[in-house]
């Protein structure tokens, strides 16, 4: 695919090249009625190659008509790659739409004013089935890519064994997605034996790391009380009171082993999934249920706050000045 990629970047290089020309093809813009609000644009080596394919499709009508004025256009064109042909552009907008998801995902995973976490391993599996579908597709240059695409994936995500266990936590700490949705998705990425298999580890690793996050038994016990040596009025006497009753028999109930034994995160999966709606807020949500799973919240805090990609800190380095000299910006 790279030959028809190259002359569509030829294409918009050309006209790019210089104001002038840039003027004439937005003249053209306007005698074809395109409305798009977007202008051509380069890719360079660093960048999604997507960006300048979705720019260019919405001018072929333009490039033909800069064609007709700009003598040197096609002249110039040919010395490369050649004239983009009306395959070449049926061919951009089939890659273009296969590239979109892949960029959409990109940005959804570094976005830097949301939490990335829980989206993580619900965009990979979406990924997975993409690949999968692009293997059967009836262009021959498609079947090619996707298979490459496919073992490169594989070769980092095509084992479920060795992915990071908090990856799937913080799915389970979804209250959209939860233990079944997990379970669904691994069995349709891989077997049902391995879902199974990675299903029962990550009970038992939710479950040790929920009870780290558990009070100690005398916390709950022994509950805060006023000082003796503070003179109480009526009120307050009748609290203190109230609170050592309630106290003791909290700690008749530990002792005796009659307390409620569902802990918080057994209630919270035993609960329905919410609905999968696109602006729903994960932490408004989990903010609104701190009263009933208290311990779980703080459980959610700290997985949900760990960045799921290293773009955003990467890019602050390469948009820095080199404060120091030429070499250093740091």
């Amino acid at each position: 695919m790279n030959k028809f990629v190259e002359r569509i970047r030829e294409a918009v290089r050309y006209v790019r090249q210089s104001p002038a020309r840039l003027q004439k093809f937005k003249e053209c813009v306007v005698v074809e009625k395109i409305e798009c609000k977007k202008m051509l644009c380069l890719d360079i080596c660093t960048r999604w190659t997507y960006l300048i394919l979705d720019t260019s499709q919405n001018f072929e009508r333009a490039f033909e008509r800069f064609e007709e004025q700009d003598t040197n256009f096609r002249a110039e064109l040919e010395r490369g790659e050649g004239w983009p042909s009306v395959d070449d552009w049926a061919s951009v907008r089939n890659l273009r739409d296969f590239l979109e998801y892949f960029y959409e995902v990109t940005l959804h995973i570094s976005g830097t004013s949301y939490v990335t976490s829980n989206n993580f391993f619900d965009e990979l599996s979406e990924i997975d089935i993409l690949l999968r579908d692009a293997q059967f597709n009836i262009n021959v240059d498609f079947n090619v890519m996707a298979i490459k695409m496919k073992e490169k994936y594989d070769k980092y995500w095509g084992d479920i064994n060795k992915m990071n266990l908090l990856m799937f936590v913080a799915c389970v700490l979804d209250p959209r997605q939860k233990l079944k949705y997990l379970e669904f998705a691994l069995s349709e990425m891989s077997s049902s034996e391995k879902a199974c298999e990675i299903m029962q580890k990550l009970k038992e690793f939710l479950y040790e790391l929920f009870d780290e996050y558990k009070p100690p038994l005398h916390s709950t016990c022994n509950q805060s009380s006023v000082p003796t040596h503070v003179s109480l009025s009526e009120p307050q006497q009748k609290m203190k009171r109230q609170m050592q009753m309630q106290a003791l028999y909290k700690k008749s109930e530990f002792e005796n082993g009659g307390e409620d034994k569902t802990s918080e995160l057994d209630k919270y999966l035993a609960e329905a999934n919410e609905d999968f709606v696109e602006d729903f807020d994960i932490l408004l949500w989990w903010k609104a249920n701190n009263p009933r799973f208290p311990n779980l919240s703080k459980m959610a805090r700290d997985v949900l706050a760990i960045s799921v990609s290293t773009i955003a800190s990467e890019f602050t380095f390469s948009t820095g000045g080199r404060v120091l000299d030429q070499y250093r910006s740091f």
